[in-house]
């Protein structure tokens, strides 16, 4: 099971541990702490707009997280059926700031517009969410095998300069992840240590008897009333 991580930073990205989603007063307690945490958006299965929103919503989040001196990484993509959406975006945030950054988007997010894929249409209101995910314990050096590779793809002139990418293989279950996305190594095995915990964690979610894996019970609970946060017109700006 080998998973490629190549998304370019908006910053210092990192990560170290398995993930659950959490409160936001899970998040209140443990503000301040500099740890790499895992945010996903996601469209819930709703329809093109809600695809579009989660693509606005990224940006907005981007433009959020430089202002806090946050570091945003991209980590997955989902595609949308139309150009320019998502259905899903898993980003990892690092920095002081992180954690009260993470709390302000988490839940379900509202924007207001008219559909710009169907005119005339009655409805104007598109529901997204946002879920954080954040380490539940530390992970043993010892449980993962680390190989040094030379970085490839775009990447500009830090590109194959230094052998920064790395391969990480957990011994017992052969889950397998290649992070490049950033320019030094132990940045790179700091996010490869938690992309892996947290697919050791959806996998411990999907082979529990009558649960389903953390992320995909996400994209299934988006609620629609009291939203944390609400966005307008298609600038998409915040009003909430």
């Amino acid at each position: 099971m080998d998973r490629e991580c190549n998304a370019v930073p908006d910053g210092r990205g990192a990560g170290e541990a398995a993930c659950t989603p959490e409160t936001g007063a899970d998040l209140k307690n443990q503000r301040g702490a500099k740890r790499m945490i895992l945010l996903q958006l996601s469209s819930a299965q709703g329809p093109d707009e809600c695809c579009l929103a989660v693509s606005k919503a990224l940006e907005a989040l981007r433009k959020e997280a430089a202002q806090a001196d946050v570091a945003l990484s991209v980590i997955e993509e989902e595609p949308g059926p139309r150009a320019g959406t998502l259905r899903s975006a898993l980003v990892s945030l690092e920095g002081e700031n992180a954690q009260p950054l993470a709390q302000r988007w988490c839940g379900t997010l509202q924007w207001i517009c008219e559909s710009p894929y169907r005119p005339r249409h009655a409805r104007k209101n598109w529901f997204i969410g946002a879920a954080v995910f954040t380490p539940v314990g530390d992970m043993p050096q010892s449980d993962i095998r680390f190989d040094a590779l030379r970085a490839s793809g775009p990447g500009g002139q830090h590109v194959n300069k230094t052998d920064s990418a790395i391969r990480a293989t957990h011994v017992a279950s052969g889950i397998s992840v290649k992070v490049q996305s950033e320019r030094s190594q132990h940045a790179n095995k700091r996010l490869a240590t938690l992309l892996i915990a947290h697919k050791l964690e959806e996998q411990r979610d999907a082979q529990s008897a009558g649960q389903k894996a953390q992320r995909r019970w996400f994209h299934h609970q988006i609620a629609r009333g009291n939203p944390t946060r609400c966005f307008t017109g298609k600038g998409f700006t915040p009003v909430k």
